[in-house]
């Protein structure tokens, strides 16, 4: 034997054993017809007509032979296809609308036949053979009754028209629980049922209501979307570092303290705070005193939107600020206004709020210097800015660095306004009252305060209040006359001098 043999049949792979090779053979073999047959002969499947021995048909396929079979096959198929199409003509139909419109009954396939839809499809339920669900009332003829003689009857039917009525309730919204009636003959009159159609009409009223003012409208230690998307633009933009929380809360704003970033125009203190005035008028409906005679406002002023009355709110206590500022009155800087947020220095130190006047201790000496710094920021008040405070209390003057502060003032008017003496001369009563139970002796009456503050001489009299706020009255009654006459604001007596009127400062 040859060697070479010998070496290449004891050869291994490493893969393993290696079959014997095909025998070769030559082009003429290949293409030789009786090859070609016994090729075919040895691929040939077995015959499609022996179900016996068909492999690519399983053994539970329905038996084709009968033409019946074959028909009905063919007719779910397209009955399946007709209630698809029928779904997507209904989902189309009915698109977000709440009340949505069924084509369950002009449905050809019985749900529980129907096992191909996808579950994507709308999720179809069986409920003809629901126990649960009311049987339909008998309708009534177009005639408007049936039967005849004794047994006729209308559709003002007693019985039938409680049982329309008790068919009708699963037409209510789906958070009233209406129960179920199995096995019950239920019967509502029509004053029951009016009642509890127009309960769940209020219910879904007053639903939605609350859900919009929650969404549109500050809450009390809250802020609307609105709001919340203004104070992140002014983090983003560096104005703030940070918001930290709530410091203060009113009837008319909620008061945030923040830290300062940085402005191209000015300067931002380390500790700001953010002033955000209450878009809901729930609980200051009275604002619009305040503002509507402002002449500075009037022409802007517009009740029916409260947003708008807002944002001049805000930018009123920006003015009276700026003003306040001028004439060197202890009060906060105003920093920014964006819409109904304002932003202000903060009266404090190291995130604790300086302490209202009602709330601080103080000794005999510091309660009078506090009486006297008082006056004083009165009397600048009314005759250097020509303000009138309006809301003035222990509530909001501020104790800090052994100096009175002024803090807000969104409220505050002109002395010219219809109602500005009355105004301050609740504001001298607050003083007063609140000087007086501190025992302070030096502090004088609600009468000689609102003369020294004004420097008009109205006689006090016996003290009557009646009185004298009779002579307040007449005043502002004279200083309007004399408005509409001249067609601008200006009020007769200011000082004791006598001097000229104030004229409107520049920043307004």
């Amino acid at each position: 034997m040859d060697p070479s043999g010998v070496a290449a049949q004891t050869q291994k792979s490493p893969w393993g054993s290696v079959g014997p090779a095909a025998p070769a053979c030559s082009l003429t073999e290949v293409m030789s017809e009786q090859l070609a047959r016994q090729l075919d002969e040895e691929n040939a499947l077995p015959a499609l007509s022996d179900p016996a021995v068909d492999p690519l048909r399983p053994e539970e396929a329905p038996d084709t032979a009968s033409d019946l079979m074959l028909a009905q096959m063919l007719q779910m198929q397209f009955d399946r296809e007709f209630d698809d199409q029928l779904r997507r003509e209904e989902k189309k139909f009915n698109g977000d609308s709440k009340v949505s419109i069924s084509f369950e009954n002009y449905r050809m396939v019985h749900p529980y036949e129907d096992s191909d839809s996808s579950e994507d499809e709308v999720d179809w339920q069986d409920t003809r053979l629901d126990p649960y669900r009311a049987d339909k009332p008998q309708t009534t003829p177009r005639r408007g009754f049936s039967g005849k003689g004794k047994n006729i009857t209308t559709k003002h039917d007693e019985d039938t028209c409680g049982r329309k009525n008790t068919a009708r309730m699963d037409n209510f919204a789906p958070e009233v629980h209406v129960g179920d009636g199995l096995g019950m003959d239920l019967k509502l009159s029509n004053q029951v049922f009016n009642s509890l159609k127009q309960h769940c009409y209020s219910e879904q009223r007053r639903s939605a209501r609350l859900h919009e003012k929650k969404e549109h409208s500050t809450a009390e230690q809250a802020v609307d979307p609105r709001t919340r998307l203004l104070m992140y633009k002014m983090v983003n933009a560096g104005v703030l570092e940070n918001i930290n929380g709530c410091i203060s809360t009113g009837k008319e704003s909620v008061v945030f303290h923040a830290d300062g970033g940085s402005l191209e125009e000015q300067p931002v203190p380390e500790e700001v705070v953010l002033k955000v005035f209450k878009t809901t008028l729930n609980e200051f409906k009275n604002r619009d005193r305040y503002i509507k005679d402002d002449y500075r406002f009037k022409d802007r002023f517009s009740k029916l939107n409260p947003r708008k009355v807002i944002r001049l709110w805000a930018e009123k206590e920006m003015h009276n600020l700026s003003r306040m500022k001028k004439a060197g009155i202890p009060c906060p800087d105003v920093v920014l206004l964006k819409k109904h947020i304002l932003v202000m220095s903060f009266i404090g130190k190291e995130h604790v709020p300086a302490p209202k006047l009602k709330d601080v201790t103080l000794r005999s000496e510091e309660m009078k210097e506090a009486y006297q710094q008082v006056l004083q920021l009165m009397q600048q008040l009314y005759q250097d800015c020509s303000l009138v405070h309006a809301d003035l209390s222990e509530y909001n003057m501020l104790w800090h660095q052994g100096k009175v502060w002024l803090i807000d003032v969104s409220q505050s008017v002109e002395p010219t306004h219809p109602h500005g003496l009355e105004f301050l001369f609740r504001d001298c009563r607050n003083v007063s009252t609140f000087f007086q139970k501190r025992g302070v002796s030096e502090a004088m009456s609600v009468y000689d305060l609102f003369n020294t503050v004004t420097g008009l001489n109205i006689p006090v009299g016996a003290e009557d209040e009646a009185l004298f706020m009779a002579e307040i009255v007449a005043l502002e009654k004279r200083n309007e006359d004399h408005i509409q006459k001249r067609g601008k604001k200006t009020f007769l007596v200011t000082s004791e001098d006598g001097g000229p009127p104030s004229e409107p400062d520049s920043d307004d």
